[in-house]
């Protein structure tokens, strides 16, 4: 029986959060978490059949409770595959493992017999509320052995001690067992269970006689954690309360007035008293998010009675409840259609919805639900139980609603037909009809209940999408239910249906809701929405189905087979599906703009196929590579809404599970059932599957090399490159591994001890962090298979060996510990001593220091071709260089004929000094140079280098710019020109020392507007002083007193393009090969900050072969339009949509044009060249270069 609601589950320590943090990728996490099941092999077919599985997938439930093993249909499926056996000669064993296992951990069991893989093969469990389960078939009359093992996150095993368990099996039959973790001597009794039933219910004792499917049982029964419900015959109920504490030791804000509002609020009503509360007195206020996650938690443990409600004295019928829920829905609605509602506000909102009741005008009447006072008075039936639904169902519904109703009525209605015939079919139908209208207030309909309450209010055009979605759906369940093979087809149409209703559905909900709607029309809206998310819901079951058809057919390796041999149309079926499910995550509203980019390019990449070639390169790899990069990009989408639930619910969820006294194992596994609850989940899994089979055809397992080498030293794991992330017990060199980097990190301020790193994400190669690894001679890679990843975090705190080179990347533990002194060894052999400094840069900072005062005095702002690096730094003085070279540069070509010519954007310098003029004429010079003196030699443990270095940027942030300034600069630039200001440092852009993207350029300014001009000035110069820049001269051997910094000032292009160059492949050192990385729109993207990959292109400097080594993936590009304050606009990129993507041709001229500047630039410079710029409609523009690390 298939339900509206996603039930999902509690709690999540910070021990786990953190855990599953540190491995951050969510495809780790389901291949821990995913539910598995025993497939037949298929062999080679080419088409799919319909999945049957016992318990491959979670469903998601919502009204209450977690999320189950098994969906209702899965239940369903597994009686009739019961059914169909006679258990002649069979055993039907329904095994639980009541054990609780750490984050990322499973458990399996092996054993004597075949179904127990004959101690060889691990049977693998799967996982729910009350342990670790599986339903296995032996033959009968047997004797096995067999032991239960822990499965860890690096994918050993730890076995229960002890000798081997013994079990005698029966001749045939269904039954039960329960065991527990290394109670290797317990007696372990077998329960028979009804053959009806095939298998066991989960859930409470209510639960093993609730299930009627006949009458639409609600998704409560298997999902309550709350008392088991007794029949009463008298009103016993507050004499059944058990004693509640509270425990607000800590607590503050909304979460102490949460859980004081409860101490006050013994039942339902008023607890959706507190809530609504709660929730409009913070709709306005910044601590609006934070109302939405406590309520959503609060509201859940509700549901499922792990927060009791009781009765209070007093009559409060149904009609108050619906009323509350009314003013929380209107609430809830309001907050979501607003402009400034985040995308995480949504993803709560929608989980509050479900365990609201109905507001539907029967609800609010003021005497709702009186057929049950007509059932408890009736004379056809006992006595007895005429006492017991009185009592247990009609005086407390009447006084005091609250879940445990439903739980009791369910219960009431699985004895009262259980035997058919014992009591009158007048009284069973009437109780039917009742139980009905009370899942009806509860909002616990099955989703075809609740499409059919939405049928006559939508128009004729999502009437007909309904009825099909319908139609395929019981076509689909029947198939299910009979063994019959419906295909692929059948299962695609059924997915299409259901996107094609729930987009007419959700664009009727994005109107928002009316201020004068009336309450009819906010009822009705409430079902549209809880129909909306049910179809969400149902989303999550069919891909589930199709994900697990698809590796019974042979996953990744078959679709990777297929393309070996150049079909790829085994892949329409899974891109199909992976489509489905991004479509999905766009109508819940998460990150809407970013789903539609994935879903286009999935598309246009399904419709294009496969060719032979693209220009001159190989097809297949071409099309491995495109496919790669929007796989990646929707499996970035993944981890994002993970690391959001992370960042949402493990805290909230510890502080008030403490507080109301929930159990440690509901704390504990929240957020991980609310990630394998979602349909995220089933994306991430066909992600991963897709991801796996591409990187097999086009090679890469994974690895991306940035820096090549061999290093050895303790690998040690850390969330970010930061000072102090490395234990101070750690001794030595460091092979570092790193969840996560924006792009702009300097390895040596984590440390001078680091050799190597690991970065477990993408990273563009020549990203300021690529860069400064290069030039401080760090291996760097990066790797993003799962399984890799297991392996590496198997040699945690060992003293390992990196080998990485453009072929392939090695680590292994190593018996060479040089005690603090070891050697990092290049491709070319060369081997560099690692010492605390990684080499003193030229000197050409002292003399610009020691001069800057003359500039000042001789006049104030230079033209670009009069920048010189002992006035205006090396970067504005290798501008000044450009513009000479670039009027000579159209006069070149390569030797295939492709120009060299590129431009240089007009520009102009505030030469050194002018800072200090600044600080002197505010009077300011003293407190400046004490400050200056301090972080000579301040600690960064003590947080007090922070502290000044925020003093600093604070003070000269402060400052104004001379008139005089200002003025000569609008002279060399119009008033309306869009005009970017840069760093150009006295110690950056050096030959030993490039400090690639560590001072800031501020884009997007105006000399129309002074006021910004001016301040942009004032924060590049501050950004000399940020922690970052303050380490990295202090590792680099510079005086803090000597850095001074020049303002370069350029005209702001509005690229198409930006790219950057470096002459000398820096994966491999190949000097024929210039190497570019481009990204859509504004440098800034490729430099720093932003997560994904850049097209990458190799271009011969001699034969003018292009060859392509990567496709964008980055989901934003920056653009200086709009006004010119300073800031930039953020736009989604559709890659279906860019040629560099789609044209090959394109892609080939523009390598072969960048290679041939390139190779000028270096040629000009006389060393290799690190080399930035963009293209503008044909046109090419430098607008950097600097001595490439090597």
């Amino acid at each position: 029986m298939d339900c509206v609601r996603s039930l999902h589950a509690s709690a999540s320590s910070s021990s786990s959060c953190s855990q599953l943090l540190r491995h951050k990728r969510f495809g780790f996490l389901h291949n821990q978490l995913k539910c598995r099941r025993s497939v037949a092999a298929l062999g080679n077919k080419t088409s799919f059949r319909s999945l049957h599985h016992k318990s491959s997938s979670l469903r998601i439930l919502c009204a209450v409770g977690v999320s189950p093993p098994q969906s209702i249909e899965e239940e369903k499926e597994t009686k009739m595959k019961s059914k169909s056996k006679d258990g002649h000669g069979k055993v039907w064993l329904n095994i639980r493992l009541d054990h609780q296992v750490e984050f990322g951990e499973s458990i399996a069991v092996l054993g004597s017999s075949k179904e127990l893989g004959l101690w060889k093969k691990k049977v693998p469990l799967n996982w729910t509320e009350s342990g670790w389960v599986c339903q296995l078939e032996f033959k009968g009359d047997e004797a096995i052995e067999y032991k239960f093992v822990n499965v860890r996150a690096d994918k050993s095993m730890l076995w229960e001690s002890g000798d081997n368990r013994v079990l005698k099996l029966p001749s045939g039959g269904s039954f039960g067992m329960v065991c527990h973790w290394n109670a290797i001597g317990e007696n372990v009794d077998l329960f028979p269970l009804d053959k009806e039933d095939g298998v066991e219910l989960k859930g409470s004792s209510v639960a093993e006689t609730a299930s009627t499917p006949e009458v639409g049982t609600s998704p409560f029964v298997g999902q309550w954690k709350g008392n088991a419900i007794s029949f009463m015959r008298s009103n016993e109920h507050r004499d059944r309360e058990s004693g509640r504490n509270w425990d607000t030791s800590g607590l503050e804000g909304l979460s102490l007035k949460l859980v004081e509002g409860d101490q006050n609020a013994r039942n339902w009503w008023r607890k959706l008293e507190v809530v609504r509360d709660i929730l409009l007195e913070s709709s306005q206020s910044e601590e609006r998010l934070s109302a939405l996650i406590n309520s959503s938690i609060y509201l859940k443990w509700i549901n499922t009675g792990q927060i009791p409600c009781f009765e209070d004295g007093g009559h409060h019928r149904p009609n108050r409840h619906a009323e509350i829920s009314r003013v929380i829905f209107r609430e809830l609605e309001r907050i979501s259609c607003r402009k400034d509602t985040s995308p995480q506000e949504v993803l709560v909102i929608r989980k509050i919805h479900p365990c609201l009741p109905s507001f539907k005008a029967e609800f609010t009447a003021s005497v709702p639900l009186t057929r049950i006072r007509d059932i408890a008075h009736r004379n056809d039936i006992p006595h007895d139980l005429k006492q017991e639904i009185k009592h247990t169902i009609q005086n407390k519904l009447h006084r005091n609603a609250g879940p445990e109703d439903l739980i009791a009525t369910e219960a009431m209605l699985a004895r009262i037909t259980k035997k058919p015939g014992q009591y009158s079919e007048a009284f069973v139908e009437q109780f039917k009809i009742f139980h009905h209208e009370l899942k009806d207030f509860f909002n616990a309909g099955s989703l075809a209940e609740q499409l059919e309450s939405i049928k006559e209010s939508i128009d004729d055009k999502g009437r007909s999408a309904l009825t099909l979605f319908l139609e395929c759906k019981k076509g689909l369940d029947a198939s299910a239910e009979s063994s019959k093979v419906m295909g692929s087809d059948f299962l695609f149409k059924t997915m299409q249906s259901l996107s094609a209703l729930r987009d007419i559905i959700s664009k009727g909900l994005e109107s928002g809701l009316r201020n004068d709607a009336s309450d009819a029309a906010i009822a009705m809206r409430q079902k549209w929405r809880l129909c909306e998310i049910g179809l969400e819901d149902y989303s999550f079951i069919l891909l589930s189905r199709f994900a697990n058809e698809l590796e019974a057919m042979g996953g990744a390796h078959w679709l990777a087979q297929n393309v070996k041999s150049k079909d790829v149309s085994s892949w329409n079926d899974p891109l199909g599906a992976l489509i489905v499910g991004v479509h999905q995550l766009r109508l819940s509203g998460w990150k809407p703009e970013e789903c539609a980019a994935i879903e286009n390019e999935l598309l246009a990449w399904k419709t294009r196929g496969l060719s032979e070639t693209e220009a001159s390169e190989d097809g297949k790899t071409i099309w491995g590579l495109r496919h790669k990069a929007t796989l990646d990009r929707a499996r970035r989408l993944t981890e994002e809404y993970s690391e959001a639930l992370l960042q949402i619910f493990p805290q909230n969820v510890q502080v008030l599970g403490k507080a109301f006294g929930i159990p440690e194992n509901s704390v504990r596994t929240y957020a991980e059932a609310e990630i394998r609850a979602s349909v995220i989940f089933q994306v991430s899994k066909l992600c991963t599957l897709l991801l796996k089979a591409v990187r097999t055809t086009i090679g890469s397992h994974g690895w991306d090399v940035i820096v090549p080498g061999t290093a050895m030293g303790t690998l040690v794991q850390v969330e970010r490159i930061v000072p102090g992330s490395i234990p101070s017990s750690v001794e030595g060199p460091v092979v570092l591994v790193v969840n996560k980097a924006d792009g702009d990190e300097e390895v040596t301020a984590a440390g001078s001890n680091i050799v190597g790193v690991v970065l477990l994400q993408e990273l563009p190669h020549l990203s300021h962090l690529g860069v400064r690894a290069r030039q401080e001679k760090v291996v760097f890679v990066t790797c993003e298979d799962d399984d890799k990843i297991a392996d590496i975090q198997k040699h945690k705190g060992k003293y390992v060996r990196l080998e990485a080179s453009s072929s392939s990347v090695d680590i292994h533990p190593s018996s060479e510990n040089s005690n603090g002194n070891v050697a990092v060894k290049n491709l070319s052999g060369v081997v560099a001593p690692k010492v605390k400094s990684r080499g003193t840069p030229d000197s050409s900072w002292s003399a610009a220091k020691s001069e800057s005062n003359q500039w000042v005095s001789a006049g104030g702002v230079l033209l670009l071709a009069d920048a010189k690096a002992h006035n205006s730094g090396a970067k504005a003085a290798a501008c000044g260089s450009l513009a000479s070279l670039a009027a000579a540069s159209d006069k070149v070509f390569s030797d295939q004929g492709v120009p060299a010519s590129f431009n240089v954007p007009a520009g102009a310098v505030i030469p050194f000094g002018f800072m200090e003029l600044a600080l002197e004429q505010s009077k300011s010079m003293e407190s400046f140079r004490s400050l200056v003196d301090k972080i000579e030699t301040l600690k960064l443990e003590s947080g007090e280098l922070d502290k000044v270095c925020g003093q600093l940027q604070e003070l000269i942030s402060s400052l104004q710019p001379s008139k005089d300034i200002i003025d000569r600069i609008a002279k060399i630039f119009p008033g309306n020109s869009r005009l970017i200001v840069r760093s150009s440092a006295n110690v950056e852009d050096l030959a030993g020392m490039s400090a690639a993207g560590l001072y800031d350029s501020i884009p997007n300014v105006s000399l129309s507007n002074p006021t910004v001009f001016a301040s942009s000035i004032c924060r590049v110069w501050a950004s000399l002083y940020t922690r970052r820049a303050v380490l990295s001269r202090r590792i680099a051997g510079v005086p803090q007193k000597d850095a001074t910094m020049a303002i370069l000032v350029q005209e702001m292009l509005s690229p198409d393009l930006s790219f950057v160059l470096h002459t000398v492949s820096p994966t491999d050192q190949d000097h024929n090969l210039v190497e570019a990385e481009i990204a859509s729109g504004l440098g800034e993207t490729l430099a720093s900050g932003t997560r994904g990959t850049p097209w990458r292109i190799s271009s011969g400097k001699f034969d003018g072969n292009v060859r392509t080594l990567a496709f964008a993936n980055f989901s934003e590009e920056l653009l200086g339009a709009g006004p010119a304050d300073g800031e930039v606009i953020h736009l989604t990129v559709d890659y279906s949509k860019k040629p560099l993507t789609v044209d090959p041709v394109f892609r080939r001229q523009l390598g072969q044009r960048l290679g041939a500047v390139g190779f000028f630039l270096e040629q000009k410079f006389g060393c290799p060249q690190d080399v930035e710029g963009c293209v503008v409609g044909k046109d090419i523009f430098i607008v950097q270069t600097r001595p490439q690390p090597l």
